[in-house]
């Protein structure tokens, strides 16, 4: 089981909290990550710890709060703070280079380019109450990234919004949860050939935050459409009573997706690109999302009217298999092209619950989980 952390107060105690309650798993992903930025994004420690200096003062600037609560988590985890904000920036770091080293590639390579240098990660759903087995809105996904990356549940209490998260250990936020206004996010990792981590955009991470601080669907759709982004991302949100929607963000433009007869689907490509005006770079690993997104749009369409049970057994799927939508790493690959599903979660919005696996699905429990529990 993912342990759960419960946090409260301001900000900065609440990373506190974070920090000592996951000191070591903390520890585990700084090493993992840093790891990952040399051999899968190809660039050094000193060169990713001058990004980060480069980026904090911008997230300062941008979200205070977000600040606080990753200067807390540095505190409470006794780990540098530069090293925090590399791990925080994560996703920019390494969908930055996905994109440069896949561009690269092409152009030195005759067109091809190395797995381990590609972008991955998602398969996001959403079923609205008029497709659900009892008109409620049920969100989730399979978290599909590095196997040995480690992950913490969060419940944040007291302070409001309430909400419950899943979240990478050390990374402030949740990136697939809910809150106490009953507004829920799922994320798919995206890249196009516009994405630069030195725009110093709003980062991935602080804008899933601003989401799961949000009190209504169009602030939370607001946060993650601001169009000043370094890197593309997909956000799946929703709001139990005011409906369900998919954000396309690419640097500088952002696109809405609605659901066809109820659902929403999302992987790791770009549905709308023309809407956007982005260009994907080379990707290899493009069949597997189309795979993951064709296999789970016709799990929703033939499978329901759904429920959390119908869900958490859809998610087990492996037709394609190994890159299906239960995802299981390829045992040929080195390690650092190794990918699998890492958390399972599926959420009944309006009720506020969660029920979350620790590792593929098929091998793995689903434990449910209140918002609301002491």
């Amino acid at each position: 089981m993912l342990p759960v952390i419960e946090v409260s107060g301001a900000p900065v105690e609440r990373g506190r909290q974070h920090g000592r309650k996951a000191r070591d798993r903390i520890a585990h992903n700084l090493a993992v990550y840093f790891s990952r930025f040399e051999n899968e994004g190809r660039v050094g420690r000193s060169e990713v710890l001058a990004r980060a200096a480069e980026y904090w003062p911008v997230v300062c600037r941008q979200n205070p709060d977000y600040a606080d609560e990753l200067r807390g988590l540095a505190e409470g985890s006794g780990n540098a703070l530069l090293d925090m904000v590399a791990l925080n920036l994560r996703y920019e770091i390494l969908y930055h280079q996905f994109t440069a080293n896949a561009l690269a590639d092409a152009a030195g390579g005759g067109g091809s380019t190395d797995a381990g240098s590609a972008a991955d990660g998602c398969t996001a759903f959403a079923v609205a109450p008029e497709a659900s087995s009892d008109g409620r809105l049920l969100m989730g996904q399979n978290w599909d990234w590095i196997p040995d990356v480690q992950g913490v549940v969060v419940r944040r209490v007291k302070s409001q919004p309430r909400a419950l998260y899943f979240t990478e250990a050390g990374i402030v936020g949740g990136k697939i949860g809910l809150n106490s206004a009953r507004v829920a996010l799922a994320i798919t990792g995206l890249t196009s050939t516009d994405d630069d981590w030195s725009r110093l955009g709003k980062p991935f991470h602080v804008r899933c935050y601003e989401v799961l601080n949000s009190l209504s669907l169009e602030e939370a759709v607001a946060a993650a459409s601001d169009g000043g982004g370094s890197c593309s991302a997909g956000f799946l949100i929703g709001q139990s009573g005011a409906g369900v929607v998919n954000i396309e963000a690419a640097p500088g433009a952002a696109c809405r997706l609605a659901p066809n007869g109820g659902m929403l689907v999302h992987t790791n490509h770009f549905i709308a690109p023309e809407a956007l005006g982005v260009t994907e770079p080379p990707n290899p690993r493009r069949p597997g999302s189309e795979n993951r997104l064709s296999q789970m749009r016709r799990i929703l369409a033939t499978e329901g009217p759904h429920s959390p049970e119908s869900l958490r057994r859809g998610l087990r799927d492996h037709t394609g298999h190994p890159d299906s939508v239960c995802r299981h790493f390829e045992p040929d690959g080195p390690d650092f092209e190794r990918y699998e599903t890492v958390a399972s979660v599926v959420m009944d919005v309006g009720s506020g619950v969660m029920w979350i696996t620790d590792g593929p699905p098929c091998e793995s429990p689903y434990i449910e989980l209140r918002l609301d529990e002491a």
